[in-house]
């Protein structure tokens, strides 16, 4: 009788979530496609790291936001944020799903305007708005939103030298919990300055109030936070009709909606305790249809800047383990490809952490970290994988929102991105960096430049660079 192989004892994670404090829960079934493409297929084309959003996912999350909202509400329009993700690929699906933009920069409206949006169709936030981007935006028609009295005076300058009336708008911040309001941004309405804002506004003959904006916070759980909101919206509202005879256009509620990601002090995983869109629009839009006048010839539209919640679960990393080690204390660790200068987002969430193809053993407790060098980049410090080698591929999920506009080249280059399209083909939606392109706007002074160029070429690149060709990967 054959002795039966050793199988080191473990100790299998109990997989009710609700008793998971501290690790993402069991390995789920291995996901090597997204959207039917295979990763390694992917990876062998693009290389290691890679990002990858899903087109599908990114139409399909923008039409349950809007339907939630448009089928309680009847006039309703999105606007997408452009800071959550500027790529232009990204931003054109929005767009051609009906979004207008949101921008917080002349840079962003920049990209926008440049991606055929009319100034009529950007919204203009943020609280630093140079003159010379407020000209553009006042030359354009931009839907304009003041975010502090610095801003009205200035746009009073703009307006009369244009010789036009200018519509604006104003953000307001206010309690909408125990939370900390966001009062860096905007008028409180608390102490009435928001009132007073309205006030100076109505009385200026350079200026048109036509809306009201209020964006409370990020990652909101709660909707009864937007119930208060749009309340004290609705209540100055009122005020501008009843004092001013001002009659508003329209009321943005901002963005703020949570996606499934897990936040570092929660118990429940996102995906189980995030608010659904449905749950997002019954608190605004029934509290709004409630408080408006009765005897409006028509509701103000509502504006929503939502940003996190369409695209965050529509992005995945691909990442590659280099090395597999065991700690003093006997845990697994790894490192992997990706570091925290492309997953900034790792500082506020429990990221998902899963094999890309199927490894049959038990799960254990293993740090993770980037490839960086420095001590602090680790990208889960406790998430539940099976014992990992070298080569091995991981799946790091939902990183759509923040982590392409926070991402840098520190240390290594930023990866490429590709979209796996409605059409089910992959596509390069922007190219992975090299050398040339991150030193493009770099020089050095002359006599540093012609004491270089009498040192002799040495390396393979300078040498192809020298002989009229630039060293290419297919990564590239």
């Amino acid at each position: 009788m054959s002795k039966k192989p050793y199988v080191c004892p473990s100790i299998k994670r109990n997989s009710n979530s609700f008793l998971e404090k501290h690790c993402q829960g069991p390995v789920g079934e291995p996901c090597d496609r997204i959207d039917g493409t295979r990763i390694e297929e992917l990876v062998a084309e693009h290389g290691s790291p890679l990002f990858v959003f899903s087109e599908r996912q990114l139409r399909e999350k923008y039409r349950e936001a809007h339907l939630a909202f448009s089928t309680r509400y009847p006039r309703v329009q999105f606007a997408w944020s452009y800071k959550t993700n500027y790529l232009k690929a990204i931003c054109n699906v929005f767009h051609e799903e009906g979004a207008i933009a949101e921008v917080v920069s002349d840079f962003e409206y920049q990209k926008a305007r440049k991606l055929g949006m009319r100034g009529d169709q950007i919204i203009v936030n943020g609280p630093y708005k140079p003159r010379g981007f407020l000209m553009e935006a006042v030359h354009d028609h931009a839907k304009i939103q003041i975010d502090n009295h610095q801003e009205i005076r200035v746009l009073e300058e703009v307006a009369q030298a244009q010789g036009r009336v200018v519509d604006v708008a104003i953000r307001v911040n206010m309690e909408t919990s125990s939370d900390i309001p966001w009062s860096k941004f905007g008028f409180n309405y608390e102490s009435g300055e928001a009132t007073l804002a309205i006030k100076r506004i109505c009385a200026s003959e350079h200026l048109r109030l036509v809306g009201l904006h209020a964006h409370i916070g990020t990652f909101i759980l709660d909707p009864t936070q937007y119930q208060v909101a749009i309340g004290k919206l609705v209540t100055l509202l009122w005020t501008a009709r009843q004092q001013f005879g001002v009659v508003l256009e329209y009321l943005n509620m901002g963005g703020g909606f949570a996606s499934c990601n897990t936040l570092h002090y929660q118990y429940l995983p996102g995906k189980e305790v995030s608010p659904s869109f449905q749950q997002y629009a019954e608190a605004i839009c029934t509290s709004l249809l409630r408080d408006l006048p009765a005897d409006m010839d028509q509701p103000p539209t509502l504006y929503l800047e939502t940003g996190r919640a369409l695209v965050d679960e529509a992005g995945y990393l691909v990442t590659s383990v280099i090395d597999s080690r065991r700690m003093v204390t006997g845990r697994q660790a790894i490192v992997v490809d990706a570091g925290i200068n492309l997953l900034y987002t790792v500082a506020w969430y429990k990221l998902d952490i899963q094999p890309v193809h199927g490894i049959h053993a038990p799960v254990e407790s293993t740090r993770v970290y980037g490839p960086l060098c420095m001590n602090i980049d680790v990208l889960r410090e406790d998430a539940s994988l099976p014992p990992l080698s070298p080569g091995d591929r991981l799946m790091i999920h939902p990183v759509g929102a923040y982590t392409i506009t926070q991402s840098m080249q520190f240390i290594t280059y930023r990866p490429a991105v590709v979209m796996v399209g409605c059409d089910g083909r992959a596509h390069v939606i922007r190219r992975r960096e090299n050398l040339e392109y991150v030193e493009a706007l770099e020089q050095l002074p002359d006599h540093a430049e012609a004491a270089v160029a009498e040192k002799p070429v040495t390396s393979r690149a300078a040498r192809k660079k020298g002989s009229g060709g630039l060293v290419k990967s297919n990564h590239d």
